[in-house]
């Protein structure tokens, strides 16, 4: 036990054994003692010496570790201790590897002698590097390790993370991809969070943090695997923007999960997430101490309301975040702290950058912001406020930068708001007494510091962005520039300082290249506004000097948005002025400037470094004030410009006929358009009233069927009155015969008159029913009429017209009947009163026997008929129904029969799958019982093999009866 003693401190006699030799035999006592306390002591001693000697440690010990971890999973002491071994020789941490560098001697000490710390660093990167690699080649190690941060003991689970976070931090693109496939390896990890022990569930919340680093499918999963509910609820634990550290890895975690994720972001938004951030942002009245750990806090809240705002969301999930924040309050919230003292300068400046993103584009947000007031005496808006640390030389300028985005962002597809800036300009609203946004804007436009004059300019470029209303209403600002003499245009004014700032020695760069945005954005589009730059005779005149000089670097910038300036000037001329037509202005740059050098002039813009970094992103920022030149939304008006004007300048007279004469062609072409487009909505306008022809003659159609139908109902009740009156006069005849010489046919007077009455109530329906038969006869000939005339060419139409005839004839039909119906009753009351005549001429004379006999054997006949017919119908219905039953009860026991055939065949197939499995078992069982017998026979025991294969035979005849009786 020398090396033991060697390691822990011990003295021994002898020369002393070196650290690659102890670790050597450390390395063996792991490899081949039994004894588990053995193997523990040398687990132990190699983690001692794993700082010291981290790389003898790593290319010795490292498999013998890992073997470790797959053997001694009892034992929790020893699996602590191999796991921090790992840790220790692939950490990379300064702290952590401060000793691991080759020890400086005492001697080097007393001489002040040190090594470099970064060459110290970069060999503790490349050693971690390298065992990190050469433990994640087998990816069943990373498999073993999350394994085992499924054990609750904290000496196996905590160290377990802290080596898969370096795991994560050295290598973790493949770390990444071996977590991805493993089955439930990211909710092994998830379930670091849900530890009540705060150590373990602090470091898991660092482990997912590289977990999550640019993976966006683990970055789902580690979503829907309920993140954001336990990372809120840690976060208002601990205190939100008041707790400390643990409050930071949480941030900065969901800061992980949804930025540049659009999936997790809606997820985020429809799980209601966003309304429990307001609580963050509440602060108190008191605002003096800031802790620096606060200060983090909350610059990371800010930056998360960021992420689901960002311009580089898509439009709509953008336009919702916001919606959601508005409703919340958490915008409100936001406006707060804007305007709340005691804010220390950063989170001021990040508050500012997040109002702007939360408002851009929004027009409910914008009016928002534009009522906020600033808690001042009298009360001003936040917007006047905001402008005033603009154009403030004294405030830092990434707060300027702030402010200026903030203002972009409030005009940003606000054309409301922009007219509110104008008009703050215009001399029918000016206030003498109260300090506006568009005089601040003024003062700053021409103020001597050169950073507030391009900032002036670039927010009221923004309040002219594509707004042609506001670019001609700027038009009427007028400037006092001194006493005596008359006011200036704000336009002329601007050119004024162009053109001193170049006379000036030491030209201000940053002036003019906001100046000269601010006219290309004003003049855009707008040909009157071209025309009024045009109208002042010095300003064609100092672009054209400006643009053919040849200056130095700094200079080709200018140069080039001059001749961005002149080319919008000849794109939007509307030749209204002649001494500078399109003509004229073309043959001026080809005389003064060459067209060539013109083009080369413009490209310069495009070219410039600058110009590439502020067409990224809409947020201005910027390393240092003089590297301020470009604006986002100037480079989007560039981009557009630059081919459209380098074509203008080419194109001859003769071309620009041609496409006068094209556009002249097109207008035509437009109006023939206009003109097909009108005679289709007139054609659509007839179709639709012909449908509306077609949709009224259909619904005559209906009411005539109803109509008919009620007729038809009429019809069958006079029939069936006729049949019952027809039944009566019969038995009345017949009991007549044998009656009084006062009953004739079987009809009294008393029934004659009531029968008459009855028959001049008919004729009266008869003639109310031709009257009705006559007026539809008139409305089926004017629907035939009307509907020949709506649906020439219809097929439709055609079958309606079919329909009508039908319907036509079948009243006629219904008329025949009626007119028989009235033959029939005349003819009957004719016989009637004759019979009665008769009866009143003889008196008390008797009928003829003979006749009377006849009569009365008839109707006994017929009356015999009548009944045995209606029993030949009753036994019929009852056969017939009998037979249903009999059909209904032998479909019922088919299906039955068949429901059990199915089960039986189940039931069979279900027999045979496990005969086969017996049979399956069996053969296992015998293949297993002989060799058994063989190892039995190897050691020397007698085994009688008779028996058991006549056992075996028996087993299988008997199991072959079963199945023949199966």
């Amino acid at each position: 036990m020398n090396f033991f003693r060697g390691v822990m401190g011990g003295q021994a006699a002898g020369p002393q054994p070196s650290g690659a030799e102890t670790i050597h035999k450390l390395c063996d006592r792991v490899a081949s003692s039994t004894l588990l306390e053995d193997r523990r002591d040398a687990v132990r001693a190699l983690k001692s010496l794993s700082k010291k000697y981290r790389l003898e440690v790593g290319t010795q010990a490292m498999d013998h570790l890992i073997n470790i971890l797959q053997t001694d999973r009892s034992d929790s002491e020893i699996l602590g201790y191999a796991l921090d071994t790992l840790y220790n020789i692939l950490c990379n941490d300064e702290e952590e590897e401060q000793d691991a560098v080759t020890p400086i001697s005492a001697s080097a000490k007393h001489k002040n002698i040190s090594m470099p710390d970064e060459t110290a660093q970069k060999q503790s990167d490349d050693l971690g590097a390298q065992f990190t690699d050469q433990f994640v080649q087998d990816p069943e190690h990373v498999t073993l390790l999350l394994t085992l941060l499924e054990e609750f003991d904290f000496h196996v689970r905590w160290p377990g993370v802290k080596l898969l976070t370096v795991l994560l931090k050295n290598q973790g693109v493949p770390v990444q991809g071996i977590i991805l496939v493993s089955p439930m390896g990211v909710s092994r990890l998830m379930d670091l969070l849900a530890d009540s022990r705060e150590v373990i569930r602090n470091d898991g919340l660092l482990l997912l943090q590289q977990l999550t680093k640019s993976n966006a499918a683990i970055q789902k999963i580690v979503a829907f695997e309920n993140a954001f509910e336990r990372l809120l609820d840690i976060i208002t634990e601990e205190g939100s923007s008041d707790g400390g550290i643990v409050v930071e890895d949480c941030l900065l975690l969901l800061l992980n999960l949804l930025k540049n994720n659009s999936s997790n972001q809606n997820f985020f938004k429809e799980g209601s997430y966003i309304q429990r951030m307001k609580p963050w942002f509440e602060i108190g009245d008191d605002n003096s101490g800031w802790s620096a750990q606060k200060v983090t806090n909350l610059h990371l809240m800010l930056q998360l309301v960021r992420v689901m705002v960002s311009p580089v969301n898509s439009p709509g999930a953008t336009a919702s975040c916001q919606k959601s924040m508005y409703q919340c309050g958490l915008l409100q919230q936001l406006c707060t702290i804007l305007m709340a003292t005691g804010v220390p300068a950063d989170i001021l400046t990040e508050t500012i950058n997040t109002v702007s993103e939360v408002i851009r584009g929004s027009q409910v947000n914008q009016d928002y912001f534009a009522s906020v007031n600033a808690p001042s005496n009298p009360p001003r808006p936040a917007i006047v406020v905001l402008l005033m640390s603009m154009v403030n030389e004294r405030q830092p300028f990434v707060l300027r930068c702030a402010v200026l985005y903030c203002f972009q962002c409030f005009l940003y597809k606000n054309q409301k708001g922009q007219g509110e800036i104008v008009a703050t300009l215009l001399p029918s609203t000016i206030d003498a007494n109260s300090i506006s946004a568009g005089q601040l804007l003024c003062g700053g436009l021409f103020s001597v510091d050169s950073l507030s004059n391009w900032c002036a300019a670039v927010a009221l470029a923004h309040s002219l962005q594509d707004n042609l209303t506001q670019k001609e209403q700027l038009l009427r600002v007028q400037l006092a520039t001194s006493l005596g003499k008359p006011p200036v245009s704000l336009l002329q004014q601007c050119t004024n300082i162009l053109s001193q700032t170049k006379s000036e020695k030491g030209s201000k760069v940053q002036t003019r290249v906001g100046l000269l945005m601010l006219l290309c954005t004003w003049i855009n589009n707008c040909p009157i506004a071209v025309t009024h730059f045009l109208h002042n005779q010095e300003n064609v005149p100092f672009l054209t000097a400006q643009i053919s000089e040849n200056l130095g670097e700094d200079e080709r910038l200018v140069q080039g948005l001059c001749a961005l300036l002149l080319g919008i000037c000849i794109y939007y001329n509307d030749n209204s002025l002649e001494n500078y037509t399109k003509d004229k202005l073309k043959q001026l740059i080809e005389k003064r400037i060459g067209k060539e050098n013109f083009v080369e002039k413009l490209g310069f813009i495009t070219k410039h470094e600058l110009y590439s970094r502020a067409a990224q992103k809409p947020q201005p920022v910027f390393p240092s004030p003089e590297q301020m030149l470009f604006d986002h939304e100037f480079t989007k008006l560039v981009k557009e410009l630059e081919g459209v004007i380098t074509k203008a300048v080419h194109k001859s007279n003769e071309e620009e006929k041609k496409e006068e004469e094209v556009k002249k062609t097109l207008e035509q072409h437009d109006n023939i358009v206009t003109q097909y487009k009108e005679l289709i909505r007139e054609q659509d306008a007839q179709i639709q009233e012909l449908k509306e022809q077609v949709a009224s003659s259909l619904s005559q159609n209906e009411q005539m069927q109803t109509t008919v139908t009620q007729q038809l109902s009429q019809i069958q009740q006079h029939k069936d009155q006729y049949n019952i009156l027809k039944l009566k006069l019969g038995k009345e005849s017949h009991s007549s015969s044998q009656g009084e010489g006062s009953q004739v046919n079987g009809l009294q007077t008393e029934e004659l008159t009531q029968l008459r009455e009855e028959l001049e109530e008919l004729r009266k329906q008869q003639a109310l029913l031709q009257t009705q038969l006559s007026d539809k006869d008139a409305l089926i000939d004017a629907l035939k009429s009307d509907t020949a005339e709506s649906s020439e060419g219809g097929s439709a139409d055609t079958e309606l017209l079919k329909e009508l005839e039908g319907l036509r004839s079948q009243v006629q039909y219904q008329s025949a009947e009626i007119n028989q119906m009235k033959a029939e009753r005349q003819e009957l009351l004719r016989r009637a009163e004759a019979g009665s005549s008769e009866a009143l001429s003889s008196g008390d004379g008797s009928v003829d026997a003979a006749k009377m006999a006849e009569v009365e054997s008839r109707l006994a006949a017929q009356t015999t008929e009548a009944e045995r017919l209606k029993e030949e119908a009753k036994s019929l219905s009852e056969s017939r129904a009998e037979m249903e039953q009999q059909l209904a009860a032998a479909t019922s026991t088919v299906a039955i029969l068949q429901t059990e055939k199915a089960k039986l065949q189940t039931e069979v197939q279900d027999s045979k799958k496990e005969q086969d499995d017996l049979l399956m078992l069996l053969a296992d069982q015998d293949q297993k019982i002989h060799n058994l017998k063989k190892k039995l026979k190897d050691l020397g025991e007698t085994v009688d093999d008779e028996d058991d294969l006549d056992g075996r035979d028996q087993t299988d005849e008997d199991y072959d009866e079963d199945e023949d009786e199966d």
